[in-house]
């Protein structure tokens, strides 16, 4: 006789405002400290005890996983509402400087991801896969307008805002992303 799951449970409203803490200062004590960042000061940051970070994340690796996913998704998701709230090549410009912001979290939590069990690719894959939708999307979207031509894949575009990150050392990177945001959508319009 196999047995029948029920579904999650639900978090009651203060646990979801525990989590979502946990979640704000784990990225915050994980960009900043990397791969020793210690749970306790996680917890301490979000104003919770041990015993709650644990409850929520009962290891390292499910917090980190947490963490990251949780930006992934605010990225993708920012997608469908970025399309909803502005001009299709805006959305797409707007997407692509909250993707300099996903880099800059990414890059913080570098160390961390990269302590893992079975190391961060899986994760990364997933992310990878969800983030180019996202930009096709988007892309398609800005395209179809006839504002832009896409002589290039949508993910190269990625790739060029990505190159600037790994440039950081020397200066401003964020601020050299966030131009050639705009480098990159002027050399795609039509006219």
């Amino acid at each position: 006789m196999s047995e029948v799951q029920a579904p999650p449970r639900r978090l009651r409203a203060d646990g979801e405002r525990n989590r979502t803490r946990l979640l704000d200062a784990a990225k915050q004590v994980f960009a900043a400290q990397g791969a020793s960042a210690s749970l306790e000061q996680v917890a301490r940051d979000a104003g919770v005890g041990i015993g709650t970070l644990y409850r929520h994340f009962p290891t390292r690796d499910a917090l980190i996983e947490a963490v990251y996913r949780q930006e992934t998704d605010a990225l993708v998701d920012a997608a469908e509402r970025l399309s909803e709230e502005h001009p299709q090549l805006e959305a797409l410009r707007q997407w692509m400087l909250l993707f300099v912001d996903f880099l800059a979290a990414k890059q913080g939590m570098a160390d961390a991801l990269g302590t893992l069990i079975g190391g961060p690719d899986a994760l990364s894959a997933d992310a990878s896969a969800r983030v180019t939708a996202a930009i096709d999307r988007l892309a398609q979207e800005a395209e179809a307008t006839g504002a832009v031509r896409f002589d290039v894949e949508p993910t190269d575009l990625l790739r060029a805002i990505g190159g600037v990150a790994n440039l950081k050392a020397g200066g401003n990177w964020r601020a050299s992303a966030e131009r050639m945001v705009d480098v990159l959508l002027a050399g795609l319009a039509r006219g």
